[in-house]
């Protein structure tokens, strides 16, 4: 009797994970390029920490009434008689400062470290979605000693520089400030009020954190609570003389190389973050239109047993750059100049060979035939499923004159280009990471 399996026995990915696949590899490592190209310029070093951490890190880190700790962590059991809790790390600041830390990086006040990661995977139990995976992988910096505007928008600038790199264009950048200890409690002082006036009408979650934590409740996506959200005292109002002088130096070295909205409503979903907080967005993404994030921590280092060290850092997700850049890839490609060489005979096909690598090195998308020995119908045919912008057709009579036909298949007019000729004819550049094949 044949043995079936049943759809239930199907060995998959596990829900919110995915394969990368070779075409989509090849987007992947033009990402990682990107990034190790820019952290040589800036003068950053790589590190790479371990997946899955103490979880005492995370709860003191992150901050125990943040969704990520309190709903989204894989938490670890240990087998036999270990003490120690472990959970997958939701995310890179925290694991990178305890390797600071703990490998003697750090001496104090005068540091100066610039660390980054690359493509390394973080696991968040959420509901899968577009660019929002269980697994997901980040790049990121963390710059740890210095305290001035200037390391808050080098940081900003580093992101900025590798998605430039791999050839976007469409983003801004949304800014805000937390201000330092001392501001956050003043203008707790009068946002806990205006939320207790109007706890009838929050969430529970809200409910609950508008004494544990009421900055939670400012970053809250449930519906009911967007309209109280909106309305609440703004800590723009209540900035010391000192924070807004570091957000307002600190926009305006940014605002010459990018564009900038100030937005009070960002505050980002991790305690540790004190004064600027950053998200980039692209329209690109729809609705989920953040890049990267990130923000200042001057806290957080001696929160975790180091030296008093201001710091500052963001993370972007590569699954979410990946839809953008392959939506560029698309306007690219629609934009850009294709063409499907026919070869009639033995002779052309090493002609056209020639001519592909030459047309390739221009910009051009080039296809062929791969199969050999084809008539020159069943290559037009090929030609036509392909969408080729051209056709480029090389016999006996065009080797003998140096020069092939081109046919505009749009408008169908014809043309002898000489084969030293064709690659400046039809050569336009495009980014780098995108290749095509045929």
């Amino acid at each position: 009797m044949e043995n079936k399996i049943t759809k239930l026995e199907r060995l998959q990915a596990p829900r919110g994970t995915k394969d990368v696949l070779p075409e989509e590899a090849i987007r992947w490592r033009a990402v990682e390029t990107a990034v190790d190209e820019v952290g040589t310029l800036f003068g950053y070093g790589e590190i790479r920490t371990p997946h899955f951490e103490n979880l005492r890190l995370f709860k003191r880190a992150v901050g125990e009434e943040t969704d990520i700790v309190s709903k989204e962590m894989y938490e670890l059991k240990p087998r036999g008689d270990e003490a120690e809790e472990f959970a997958l790390r939701p995310e890179l600041t925290a694991p990178v400062v305890r390797a600071a830390i703990e490998h003697g990086l750090l001496t104090g006040q005068s540091d100066c470290l610039r660390l980054y990661y690359n493509s390394a995977p973080n696991f968040r139990y959420e509901k899968p979605q577009k660019g929002r995976l269980r697994q997901h992988h980040q790049f990121g910096t963390e710059l740890l000693g210095p305290a001035s505007p200037a390391a808050d928008a080098e940081t900003i600038l580093f992101a900025i520089s590798v998605f430039r790199k791999l050839g976007l264009v469409n983003f801004r950048v949304r800014l805000n400030t937390l201000g330092s200890p001392e501001t956050r409690e003043r203008w707790k002082s009068v946002l806990v009020p205006y939320l207790k006036q109007n706890i009838e009408a929050l969430s529970n979650d809200s409910k609950r954190r508008t004494d544990s934590n009421p900055l939670r409740v400012l970053d809250s996506k449930v519906p009911e609570d967007q309209a109280i959200i909106r309305n609440a005292p703004r800590i723009l109002d209540y900035l010391s003389e000192a924070d807004e002088r570091h957000f307002v130096e600190l926009q305006s070295l940014v605002r010459s190389s990018v564009e900038i909205h100030v937005d009070p409503l960002l505050v980002r979903g991790i305690d540790y973050y004190t004064r600027t907080v950053f998200e980039v967005t692209s329209p690109d993404l729809g609705s989920q239109d953040a890049l990267c994030g990130g923000g200042r921590y001057d806290n957080l280092i001696e929160q975790l047993g180091g030296p008093p060290t201001p710091a500052v850092g963001f993370g972007a997700g590569i699954e979410r750059l990946l839809i953008a850049m392959e939506k560029i890839e698309q306007q690219a490609s629609a934009g850009m100049e294709s063409i499907y060489l026919i070869a009639l005979g033995i002779e052309a096909s090493a002609k056209i060979f020639e001519i592909a690598t030459e047309l390739r090195s221009a910009g051009v998308r080039v296809m062929y035939d791969l199969i050999g020995g084809r008539s020159m119908k069943a290559q037009m045919r090929e030609a036509n499923r392909e969408a080729a912008s051209f056709v480029y057709i090389i016999g006996e009579s065009e080797l003998a004159e140096g020069a092939g036909s081109l046919k505009n298949m749009q408008t169908g007019e014809q043309e002898k280009i000489a084969f030293e000729r064709i690659a400046s004819r039809l050569g336009a550049g495009q980014p780098e990471y995108i290749l095509h094949t045929s």
